[in-house]
Formats: structure tokens, sequence, C-alpha cells
């Protein structure tokens, strides 16, 4: 029959029972106030973030990494507590953490380049820009990647490491553009009507800023033509509607006006020699 020993049992309750349940308890104390503490940090983290005007996906993102770091040294802690060997535990998260890091190398620096697009904002999503090899209207920014809309409406997605280790030009940072435009004339023609009426017309459109002044001047005299440089200044939301309309217009004004606008053409002189 079993015997019941009243003094082993005291000692298996004073070395056994009564440390692990203190432990236990104080792991568990230790779990609940540091994910209070936690929740507290990164909610402070989101705010400050906010109040800078990073963007929203950012904020959001060093969150959850902010959070799961903490939580892990918080779990780390509660686990010490316990008497769990916690330097093996480290060594082996350090080890598959390089492991990893070393598989995804490329998936890493997508990751970087988007955090960096994030933080210093080269474009915004509804800028017109090019980059990665691509131009277009960008949709939306993520950590990986950065998805754009081409004017044919082609959704094309590029990589943000092949975003942010190339030039990116921004047409949609400034709010004014300058149109570049040549338009040339026969050398027959009167050189100074035609740059009359470019100024009129350009004076004439409402959609072309009077500051900075536009630019009407002969740049080139070309091998079959007078060449005219005209540059004026537009909100950048008209640059293409401007430059289309404003070229179609010169035409038909010209052809109006008996200007000639030359295109190439070859002469050919055929000898006759004596038989």
């Amino acid at each position: 029959m079993f015997e019941f020993d009243a003094e082993k049992i005291s000692q298996l309750v004073d070395t056994y029972v009564i440390p692990w349940s203190i432990n236990i308890v104080m792991a568990i104390i230790i779990y609940i106030i540091g994910r209070i503490i936690v929740g507290i940090v990164v909610g402070l983290l989101g705010k400050v973030l906010a109040r800078s005007k990073y963007d929203n996906m950012l904020v959001e993102f060093v969150q959850a990494i902010a959070n799961a770091v903490l939580m892990l040294f918080v779990i780390v802690a509660s686990l010490d507590r316990l008497g769990v060997d916690t330097t093996s535990l480290v060594a082996i998260l350090g080890a598959a953490g390089l492991a990893i890091g070393l598989s995804l190398q490329g998936s890493l620096q997508n990751f970087a380049a988007g955090v960096m697009l994030l933080v210093f904002r080269p474009f915004k999503a509804g800028d017109f820009v090019e980059a990665g090899g691509t131009s277009g209207t960008v949709k939306s920014i993520s950590i990986f990647t950065t998805i754009m809309t081409t004017p044919d409406n082609k959704e094309i997605i590029v990589p943000n490491g092949k975003i942010y280790g190339d030039n990116i030009t921004n047409y949609s940072a400034k709010e004014t553009r300058r149109v570049d435009m040549v338009v040339g004339i026969s050398y027959d023609s009167d050189l100074k009507k035609a740059k009359a009426i470019l100024l009129e017309m350009v004076a004439a459109d409402e959609r072309i800023l009077k500051d900075p002044e536009p630019k009407v001047a002969v740049s080139e005299l070309a091998d079959s033509s007078v060449n005219f440089v005209v540059r004026p200044w537009v909100a950048s939301a008209d640059f293409w509607a401007v430059k289309f309309d404003f070229t179609e217009a010169v035409k038909l004004r010209f052809d109006a006006e008996g200007i000639i606008i030359p295109y190439p053409q070859m002469d050919v002189h055929l000898h006759k020699t004596a038989e």
C-alpha cells in the first residue's frame, strides 16, 4: 500500500513546486507587464512618426517591426525566468536569421530600398515618374515593389531595389514645367513675321504663364530650315495639352499666313554624258 510521507511531500513542495510556481507566476507577470509596456512604446512611436508626416504604410511597418523585436526581448526574459538557457536560444535565432538573410538577399535589397523610398519620398502616389527603366503614374508604393500605370493603362510592378539604385525623374515634383518646342520655317519665308505670329500665339494661350516669360528665338540655321525655339512655362498638369495644341495651331496658322514649314528633301541632278 502507498504510504503517505508528509516529510518527503513537504520537501518536494519546498524544492520543486513552490520555486517552479513562483518562477511560472513571475514569468507570466514579466510577459504581461512587458506586453503592456511594448504596446505603449509602439503606440508612442506611431504617434511620433505620424506627426513627422511619414507615409502611413511606413508608420505601420515600423510599428510592426518594433513590436516584434520588443516582444522577442519580453519572451526571452520570461523564458530566462523559467530557467531556460536563453543564450543558446539567442544563438539559434541569430544563426537562423543569418541563414534567412543570405537566402533572401534580393528581397532584403528591395525591402531596404522600399524603406528608403518611404522615408525620403522622392515621389508619391499619383506622381508621373521615370524610374527603374520604365515610366508611368505611381499607383502605390509597398515595402518590396512599386506599382506604376503607363499612359496606355498597363500596370507595371517594379522592384524597389531597381528604382532606388538608378536615377529617378519626377515630372510631377514641381508645379510648373517648361515646354520645349522647335518650329522650322523655310529660308524663303518672312522670318520677322513668323516670330511675331509665334509670340502672338503664345500670348493668346491662357494656359501659358506670364512669369517666367515665354521665350521665342531663332536657334539654328539648319540645312533646310530656320529653326525657332518656343519655350513657354505652364502648369505641370497642362504640359502635354499645351504641347499638342500649340503644335497643331502652329501648322494651321502658318498655312493660313503663307509661311512654309519645310520638310527634308533631296534634289537629284542627272548628267547625260556624250556617247
